[in-house]
C-alpha cells in the first residue's frame, strides 16, 4: 500500500540503531513516504530506541508524553516505538503511553511498514516482537532476530560519503549489567558475500568509508563454501572494493583482539589504524561481577600487542563509574588504567540498574547518586587531559583527513547543505542562496587514527582524502589548515584553492 505522507524518525542509541533507522526509512521511501524534521509536520511518528541506559529510555517516554494529545488535531497520525526498549518493555509502552499505535523489536523492523498499514486502517495496536532468550532453542530464538538488510538510504547516513555495514547482529556475552543479549538475540554473523555485494553497492552510491558494525565486532566468524572467515579474512575480502578509501570496524571484544586482526590492521592500507575496545573497569573485582570474561592482566596484555604490532594505533575505550560495589579503591584503579593506556578517548557512563539484568537481579545498586556523578567527572578530567596532551602531538605534523564536509558550526552559521546525491555540488540553503560555493567554510574531517580535525576549505573537498596541516588543538578535535593538494584513489594532484 503506497502512502504519501510525511514520516519523522528519532534515533538514541548506537550506531546500530542509526543503521536500523536508516533500513526502515528506505523501506518507507518505498511506499513513497516523505522524511520531515518536524514532528508537527508528520502523519507517522517513530521512534528508535536504545535500552542500554536509563536516561535513553525516559527521553523517549518524555517525547511520548509530549505526543499525548496529538491525534486531536491529526486522526491519521500514527506512533510506533522500535528497537531495543520495544523488544525489552513491549506492553508496558502501551501501558505507559495508551497512545502509541505499534510496537516493533529490533528483529522485526521489516513488519514496520505493514504495521503502519494496518494500524492506519484498524486503529487497532500492532505488535511484533522476537522471542524471549529463555522461550525456545537457540535456533528458534535466532531466527526471530532475523538481521534486516533491505535498500539503504543516504539521507540518515553520517554523511554522504560514509555508510554502516552490519556484519553481525545480537550478542553470547551475557555481561550482568547488560540488556543487549535480551534486546539483540543470539550472536549471528551474516555471509561474507552479502557483505561485500553490500559494501560494493555502497561505494556505487559514492561511499567512501565503511564501518563494519557488531555488538562484538571482532567475534565475528562465519562459514561459506567450506571457509571459514574471521574478521581478518572479512576485511582483506572488501579491501580492494574500487571507491572504498577506509575501512572501520566498531565494538571490540578485548579477549576476541587476536594476533590476525591486528596484523590485518597493520597490513591493509585502507583499515585505519582506530580500535575501540572497551574496558569498562580497571578493577578485576568489578570485571568478574560485571561478567566481562577477562582481567586486568590480559586487558595489559592485548594493548601490549596492539602497540607492538600496530604501532600508533589510537584505542579508545568505554567505562562504567558507580557499579555495584564499586569502592573507592576500585575506582581509582579505573582511573590507573586510564593513565597507563592513554586513550584516543573514553565513553565514560554512570551505572544504572537495567531491570532484567542478573546486576540488578544479584546486587543493589549502592553507589550514591553523588559519588557516581564525582566519578564521572574526575575520570572525565583525566581523561581529557591526556587527550589534550596526546592531541599535542600532532602540532606541526601534516595528516590525511577523509573531509567529511561542513563542521558543525558551519552548520550552525550559515544553514543545510542542499544534498543531491547525482551531483557533486553541495551547495548552503543559506547564506548563499543562489548556489554558489562562494563561502570559505570550516569543514571537518577524520585521520586514519580517528582523530576529528576541523579546517577551513571549499565544501567541494567533501568526501575526498585531504592533507591537514594541524596547528592547535583541544582534547577532542586538531585544528589545522589544509595544504594545496587533495589525494584520491592513491593519486596526488592540484587544486585551486578558490574561495
Amino acid at each position: 500500500m503506497s502512502h504519501n505522507g510525511k514520516l519523522y524518525i528519532e534515533t538514541v542509541g548506537c550506531q546500530m540503531n542509526m543503521l536500523d533507522s536508516e533500513l526502515v526509512v528506505g523501506a518507507l521511501r518505498q511506499k513513497n513516504y516523505e522524511l520531515t524534521s518536524d514532528i508537527k509536520a508528520a502523519d507517522t511518528i517513530l521512534f528508535n530506541t536504545c535500552s542500554v541506559r536509563e536516561h535513553a529510555e525516559h527521553k523517549i517516554y518524555s517525547q511520548l508524553g509530549r505526543l499525548k494529545f496529538a491525534k486531536r488535531q491529526r486522526p491519521n497520525l500514527v506512533i510506533g516505538v522500535m528497537g531495543c526498549m520495544a523488544q525489552k518493555d513491549q506492553e508496558l509502552i502501551f501501558d505507559r503511553a495508551p497512545h502509541v499505535d505499534l510496537v516493533a523489536g529490533t528483529g522485526q523492523l521489516a513488519e514496520i511498514p505493514r504495521l503502519i498499514d494496518e494500524s492506519r486502517a484498524t486503529r487497532e495496536r500492532r505488535t511484533a516482537l522476537s522471542l524471549g532468550r529463555r522461550d525456545g532453542s537457540r535456533d528458534e530464538v535466532a531466527g526471530s532476530f532475523e538481521s534486516y538488510d533491505p535498500l539503504r538510504d543516504p539521507e540518515m547516513r553520517p554523511s554522504p560519503y560514509q555508510a554502516f555495514v552490519r556484519i553481525m547482529i545480537g550478542c553470547d556475552k551475557f555481561c550482568t549489567y547488560c540488556v543487549v543479549p535480551a534486546t539483540r538475540g543470539p550472536e549471528q554473523s551474516r555471509p561474507p558475500s552479502q557483505i561485500l555485494s553490500e559494501v560494493r553497492t555502497l561505494a556505487g552510491q559514492g561511499v567512501k568509508e565503511v564501518i563494519l558494525l557488531g555488538q562484538t565486532v571482532n567475534s565475528y566468524r562465519h562459514t561459506e563454501n567450506g571457509q571459514l572467515f574471521r574478521l581478518s579474512d572479512l576485511l582483506s575480502l572488501i579491501h580492494d572494493t574500487p571507491g572504498i578509501e577506509r575501512i572501520k570496524f566498531v565494538t571490540n571484544y578485548p579477549k576476541d583482539m587476536t594476533t590476525d586482526l591486528l596484523e590485518a590492521v597493520r597490513d591493509l592500507p585502507k583499515v585505519c589504524r582506530y580500535l575501540h575496545v572497551p574496558a569498562q573497569h580497571g578493577c578485576d573485582e568489578q570485571l568478574k561481577r560485571m561478567k566481562r570474561g577477562y582481567t586486568i592482566a590480559d586487558y595489559r596484555e592485548m594493548m601490549a600487542r596492539i602497540r607492538e604490532i600496530v604501532p600508533g594505533c589510537a584505542v579508545s575505550s568505554d567505562f562504567i563509574v558507580g557499579f555495584c560495589g564499586e569502592t573507592e579503591e576500585a575506582f581509582q584503579k579505573s582511573m590507573d588504567l586510564i593513565r597507563e593506556c592513554r586513550f584516543k578517548n573514553s565513553f565514560i557512563f554512570k551505572y544504572s540498574a537495567r531491570p532484567g539484568t542478573k546486576a540488578d537481579d544479584l546486587w543493589s545498586d549502592d553507589v550514591p547518586e553523588d559519588v557516581k556523578k564525582w566519578r564521572n567527572n574526575e575520570m572525565l578530567a583525566l581523561q581529557n587531559s591526556i587527550s589534550e596532551e596526546d592531541n599535542a602531538d600532532f602540532i606541526g605534523s601534516t595528516v590525511t583527513v577523509l573531509c567529511e564536509g561542513p563542521s558543525k558550526a558551519a552548520l550552525k552559521k550559515y544553514g543545510q547543505p542542499v544534498e543531491n546525491r547525482s551531483d557533486s555540488s553541495n551547495a548552503f540553503t543559506a547564506g548563499n542562496p543562489a548556489g554558489t560555493e562562494t563561502h570559505k567554510l570550516q569543514l571537518m574531517g577524520r585521520t586514519d587514527c580517528d582523530r576529528i580535525v576541523v579546517f577551513d576549505g571549499n565544501p567541494r573537498l567533501s568526501g575526498s582524502l585531504v592533507e591537514v596541516d594541524i596547528h592547535d588543538c583541544t582534547p577532542t578535535t586538531l585544528l589545522g589548515s589544509i595544504v594545496t593538494h587533495a589525494l584520491t584513489h592513491g593519486m596526488e594532484f592540484t587544486l585551486p584553492v578558490v574561495f
